[in-house]
């Protein structure tokens, strides 16, 4: 099939081994007209796979494939990845579950770039059990900014907000010491990227999070907003971007400020993703922005305490779905329209 009008082909690595990670991913392709969309390949193995189909009492028609240039572009694909006999925990955090949650993404990421795949979906894994030599970061995000190209920002979305985080999966007392002119440009830029290129916003309008209560109340809660943030706000915005802030993160998020804004980027993790799953928990979707490749997950864990249960619900893993998608063809849109632009001499 020619690449033109063959399906964008999805490569899935199905996280933890003994969580919901399947359970969804087998949930989300119930439907057969998510097929017309797509083509799905997961990377783990028959008997994995096959387990979970068993004790969930699922019906997908799964198509075992041992080489990816035998992909089937109307069925669920599944790249037999390895052939260790696993043992499966369900509901546990097991040595076993971070090692084959691994393999799976390994072997995802290896195919996202050699182009066997179009587009990287990944289910949750554990931080915890995941760590070993071969893996040795604090989540997906740093882990594919390591394999592909680029700089990373990590967004939480939904239809109507995006969140980015400045800084990421560090410990709360580094965050003030990473916070630097730097970061917030590199941040910023990514972010203002991507909305152009991954969403179709021509002019995007950020806002920035402060860093202290109230922003730092004129220094009397710290100087960091007024020393770092707030100038480098105003040197940004004299190369022409929307950018606007610092906002004190409780009132804007209460009095519904973002709803004025294309993104949002808060200076750490849980000072965005908190009041984001709030907001949105179940139907928002992780996007990895300012990479080469395009990557999604859903917006929740490895749901270990209903793990095989089959209460597991696959809304959020079916938005990364169709959001990968969707910022796929946006992005390869923005890629033809801006690459014959002509020079002003």
């Amino acid at each position: 099939m020619d690449s033109n009008t063959r399906k964008i082909i999805v490569g899935i690595s199905v996280g933890d081994i003994n969580g919901i990670g399947i359970e969804i991913i087998l949930k989300t392709f119930e439907d057969k007209r998510t097929l017309d969309f797509c083509t799905p390949v997961l990377f783990a193995s028959n008997r994995l796979v096959s387990y979970h189909k068993k004790n969930l009492k699922l019906n997908n028609n799964i198509y075992a494939i041992n080489s990816i240039d035998k992909i089937a572009h109307d069925k669920i694909n599944l790249m037999n990845s390895w052939r260790d006999e696993v043992k499966i925990e369900l509901g546990k955090i097991t040595d076993a579950g971070g090692k084959f949650a691994y393999k799976s993404l390994e072997a995802a990421t290896d195919a996202l770039k050699n182009n066997h795949v179009d587009i990287l979906l990944t289910a949750p894994i554990s931080k915890e059990n995941i760590q070993s030599e071969e893996f040795n970061f604090p989540g997906h995000t740093e882990y594919l900014e390591e394999n592909l190209e680029g700089k990373s920002l990590m967004i939480l979305m939904t239809d109507k907000l995006r969140v980015g985080l400045i800084t990421g999966h560090i410990p709360i007392s580094k965050v003030a010491e990473r916070i630097t002119p730097e970061l917030i440009k590199e941040k910023v830029e990514i972010m203002y990227t991507s909305l152009k290129q991954d969403f179709g916003i021509t002019k995007p309008k950020i806002a920035i999070l402060g860093l202290n209560p109230h922003c730092g109340d004129n220094g009397l809660i710290g100087n960091e907003d007024n020393t770092v943030i707030r100038p480098t706000i105003a040197e940004i915005k004299e190369s022409g971007k929307l950018v606007f802030g610092p906002y004190a993160a409780d009132g804007f998020f209460g009095s519904e400020t973002y709803n004025q804004f294309d993104g949002v980027l808060a200076m750490y993790h849980d000072q965005g993703l908190a009041p984001f799953k709030a907001l949105s928990f179940g139907n928002g979707v992780n996007f990895t922005a300012g990479l080469n490749k395009v990557r999604t997950s859903p917006d929740h864990g490895t749901g270990f305490d209903i793990a095989g249960k089959n209460k597991a619900n696959p809304s959020s893993f079916k938005e990364a779905l169709f959001t990968s998608l969707q910022i796929f063809k946006n992005r390869k849109e923005y890629a033809e329209l801006t690459k014959n632009v002509l020079k002003v001499k």
